[in-house]
């Protein structure tokens, strides 16, 4: 869980500041270009923890095929990742302004999309590399990774941003290195003795890719939702409140992700576990570590709206150097609304994990694939239509309500009916 909160800080403190170096523009920019890190960070989460997943089950059967996996994912996430680096390198300008950026927000982002987007060979491989380490018993080496990667990340957005006046290619510099760190921090584990991860190479295998993949896909839908549900929002914040209101809806959504990483957290954490147990068939104690996890994702949720409930103006505030009034507002409705949501986030979030690690890949993609697509763009383009801005922000409660009936009927199906 500190691993994940510590990734959430450094997203955190490239909002905070870029908020201070541009403006209400630089967020705007910043928050036009989330998506793509989020498809970035899917690709490699999908292939990682698919792998891995498959990896940790096939060795509990002692098959041999577990030996394969790592070098698999590693090699894929390079060829996939080329994709990126190229757009980065030639279209960065392109790519703003297919996301909605006018000309002022296009030439403030530039530079930055096309440093992080050149990295994505960085960011796939940390992921997978992370999620190797974790499901072969070393969360603490994985926990260190993610923690340190974010320390050099918020060390260093302020030292390239303000002293060396780089600006927002300093954010993205800063940002693209630190998964570097987090890659020579998981070496510590490939190098021990406790590492049972085979590195010999093996050929590649588009059905063994789909094969991992398909345990993976919760993971690839709980990061890429988060871009579809940024461009959708981008969207029609556009037509309802401009620039503002974008900029407005950057500081929920990313004040946001330190939630989001606790959750993640907790599935995170939960998961090698819920797999090993069942890989080994001990139904009742993946009952129990399941519904350990859904209890400490409901207390957390409680405490997390609890919290903003009382500091929301203080907490906007810090994202608003400008001291925009307009901004101001729509920062104060908007964390209010959207937070209610967690009560409900949290059950999904761990629960599509605990589907996948189950192998109950049907269950795991539906819910994965109604929260992060589906229910949300209808509530978001229904509700927004309805209440303007309020129902922006009314769009992500109703969605994750809907989609927690649907997770707990697979958790019924899938674990507490085999535990009887």
């Amino acid at each position: 869980m500190l691993g994940m909160l510590g990734m959430s800080f450094y997203i955190l403190a490239d909002t905070f500041f870029i908020s201070k170096a541009v403006g209400a523009d630089g967020i705007t920019a910043l928050n036009l270009v989330l998506p793509l890190y989020n498809l970035i960070f899917a690709i490699g989460a999908m292939i990682g923890v698919g792998s891995a997943i498959r990896y940790v089950v096939d060795r509990g059967r002692n098959e041999k095929a577990a030996g394969g996996y790592f070098f698999h994912a590693i090699a894929w996430a390079l060829i996939i990742s080329s994709v990126f680096v190229l757009a980065g390198a030639f279209i960065p300008d392109k790519i703003i302004a297919l996301l909605g950026g006018d000309e002022t927000i296009v030439n403030t982002g530039k530079n930055y999309t096309r440093i992080f987007m050149m990295f994505a060979p960085f960011f796939m491989c940390n992921y997978i590399c992370n999620a190797f380490v974790r499901n072969d018993g070393n969360p603490s080496i994985a926990m260190a990774a993610t923690l340190f990667s974010s320390l050099f990340n918020v060390v260093f957005d302020y030292v390239l941003m303000f002293p060396l006046g780089l600006s927002m290619s300093g954010a993205a510099l800063a940002t693209a290195l630190s998964p570097i760190i987090g890659v020579l921090i998981c070496c510590i584990h490939f190098k021990s003795e406790k590492c049972s991860i085979s590195f010999k190479p093996v050929g590649l295998s588009i059905k063994k890719l789909i094969y991992s993949c398909q345990v993976g896909v919760s993971a690839f839908v709980g990061e890429i939702s988060s871009g579809v549900i940024t461009v959708a929002f981008n969207m029609i914040i556009l037509g309802l409140a401009g620039n503002i209101g974008v900029a407005a809806y950057g500081v929920v959504a990313n004040i946001s992700l330190v939630a989001v990483a606790l959750f993640n957290g907790i599935a995170q954490g939960s998961q090698p576990l819920v797999s090993e147990c069942y890989g080994k068939g001990r139904m009742k104690d993946v009952r129990y570590v399941v519904g350990l996890a859904f209890k400490t994702a409901l207390v957390l949720a409680v405490l997390i709206i609890a919290a903003i409930y009382i500091w929301s103006d203080p907490i906007a505030s810090i994202f608003n150097s400008e001291k925009n009034p307009e901004l101001a507002a729509y920062a104060r409705e908007g964390i209010r609304l959207y937070f209610i949501g967690f009560l409900f986030a949290g059950i999904n979030i761990v629960g599509t994990s605990a589907l996948s690690a189950v192998e109950a890949v049907r269950w795991a993609f539906t819910a994965s694939i109604m929260r992060g697509f589906v229910a949300i763009l209808i509530f978001a383009f229904a509700l927004s239509a309805v209440f303007g801005m309020t129902g922006v922000w009314l769009a992500f409660p109703a969605a994750e309500l809907v989609t927690m009936l649907l997770s707990l009927t697979g958790i019924s199906k899938s674990i507490w009916a085999k535990c009887r």
